[in-house]
């Protein structure tokens, strides 16, 4: 996954074309870029993020920001109900909860 001013992206490669395709992951709109080497790819994927930031300055319109701090997930009933009792048990509120096992877990990861 590359990043380049806050935005994702996420590529594929298609064998037939013998190219890379990527998107933008991490807004509304639709941004892709494609490339033949990796550093060709990096560099469209850049210049496609830049593009893209000039057009919505060209016509007046804020860009989707790369993240907005909202995060919506489907739970089933039993995992919201072990959730809610979860963080009642830690006396924090669910966002603050959910917040702190979330940076944990990520932690663990990186």
């Amino acid at each position: 996954m590359m990043q380049y001013k806050g935005y994702l992206s996420r590529v594929e490669f298609d064998d037939e074309a013998n190219l890379f395709h990527g998107e933008v992951v991490n807004i509304r709109d639709v941004v892709t870029f494609q490339g033949a080497t990796v550093d060709e790819l990096h560099r469209a994927f850049e210049a496609s993020v830049d593009d893209y930031l000039a057009f919505c300055a060209e016509r007046g319109e804020a860009p989707d920001p790369p993240f907005s701090g909202r995060l919506t997930i489907r739970l089933s009933p039993e995992q919201h109900r072990k959730v809610i009792l979860a963080a009642t048990r830690a006396g924090k509120p669910l966002d603050q909860w959910t917040a702190e096992v979330l940076d944990h877990a990520t932690q663990l990861g990186a």
